[in-house]
């Protein structure tokens, strides 16, 4: 008798094939799904694979578009986390979580599952947005089950189970650590890069070119922004691209193609650990330093530091941490939108051998730049004199700071 039909999100590798395997040897039916996100895979052999394992049905939808409006708040406040990181893994998973549920529900099954690791983050994000998104959904964690990791203590356990079960894979890792990708990254993690000072290996990076390979000669380009969304590419050749999805995956190419992107960190985890972890993202890191660029001109300077201060930061650690899905996150999303109106412009980029570079930027409306305030040749618009009384006012209280200590008998000049 089925305990229940399961709706595992299968990638076709050695961890979720084992766990197909296991689910059907533990009475259940699986329904096995997988979200294309931009990332390179054979999907006909996964399916070949999930199928011949037992599963009842491979499905794989093609969620790129979802994803790229997740891609596009992450450009509009700036997202990063702990300065480094531009949350690759972290964008996805919602959209990857949300397409589950939705054929879990579709095709009758009782419960989700994955193959997270009870120490990383995704196991967070993925059941935290299960929960959202269908609360009658039971979860099946097979790695933080005593029956499941007594039997799986190691990879050999996962290998020799493969084995006896006619579940092909290779012998030996590929490559000694754990991959994840998708259209905005790759992360690399675990094995060789469990020492933190061991050098990420030449052959580690997939969607980047080392910077000494990359090409010796610069290339331009100009990015058009509308209300802070990237809308349209210019590159050096005149070509013009506009669709959403074409654009960024241009811009991975020539980000790719100049050895944009890399990142290698060690980073807080949600659950309390440090995790050292590399990544590659050629086309978020050049839209999102244009960005920020063309927020220079667009953007006032009191919106921008609260937007700063409490929605790029906020928006960044709850997609860390897996509360995409939260009243939070939909409530920091209207002031980001609001202060994105007037970010319209263009900025003329070039990269070369691992760095971007801003080379101008302009705007046809929405300029909060005067070039005749701001030169140095001109006094209309704006008097030098006006500043004696700014600066008096700004003293007072530091003046009064400044007694205070000399009465204390500390005075600045000597601290």
């Amino acid at each position: 008798m089925s305990k229940g039909r399961v709706c595992l999100a299968y990638s076709g590798g050695l961890d979720t094939s084992t766990i197909l395997k296991w689910l059907l040897n533990e009475g259940y039916q699986v329904v096995a799904f997988l979200a294309d996100v931009g990332q390179d895979e054979d999907f006909a052999a996964v399916e070949k694979k999930a199928l011949a394992i037992g599963a009842e049905k491979m499905v794989i939808q093609n969620v790129q578009r979802e994803f790229m409006e997740i891609i596009h708040s992450a450009i509009q406040c700036n997202a990063i986390y702990e300065d480094r990181y531009l949350l690759g893994t972290s964008l996805a998973r919602p959209v990857i979580a949300r397409a589950q549920t939705k054929v879990a529900l579709e095709h009758n099954c009782d419960f989700v599952s994955h193959g997270c690791t009870g120490k990383g983050n995704d196991q967070v994000r993925f059941e935290l947005a299960f929960a959202a998104c269908n609360p009658s959904l039971k979860v099946i964690a097979p790695w933080r089950l005593p029956e499941f990791c007594e039997k799986f203590k190691g990879r050999q356990d996962l290998l020799r189970f493969a084995s006896e079960n006619n579940i092909p894979v290779s012998s030996t890792p590929s490559k000694p650590w754990s991959m994840d990708e998708n259209m905005v990254h790759c992360s690399y993690e675990a094995g060789v890069l469990e020492d933190p000072d061991h050098s990420p290996p030449k052959d580690l990076w997939k969607m980047t070119l080392d910077p000494l390979d990359a090409p010796d000669k610069p290339y331009e380009f100009v990015l058009h922004f509308e209300k802070g969304i990237p809308v349209k590419i210019i590159t050096e050749d005149k070509k013009e691209v506009t669709d959403s999805l074409d654009l960024f995956k241009l811009l991975n190419k020539i980000g790719h193609d100049n050895a944009i992107g890399r990142t290698d960190i060690v980073e807080n985890r949600f659950i309390g650990l440090k995790s050292r972890g590399c990544y590659d993202t050629p086309g978020l890191t050049i839209a999102r330093l244009a960005h920020i660029d063309i927020e220079g001109i667009t953007l006032d300077a009191k919106v921008r530091e609260l937007r700063d201060q409490f929605v790029t930061q906020s928006w960044s650690r709850m997609l860390y941490n897996g509360m995409y899905f939260s009243p939070e996150r939909e409530f920091v999303e209207v002031p980001l939108k609001h202060c994105q109106e007037k970010v319209s412009g263009q900025v003329r980029m070039m990269v070369y051998k691992g760095n971007a570079y801003v080379l101008g930027r302009s705007t046809n409306s929405s300029n909060l730049y005067s070039e005749q305030d701001a030169s140095m040749d001109s006094l209309e618009g704006f008097s030098p004199m006006d500043t004696t009384g700014f600066i008096n006012i700004n003293a007072i209280r530091l003046k009064k700071f400044g007694l205070s200590k000399i009465q204390d008998g500390k005075p600045l000049s000597e601290s």
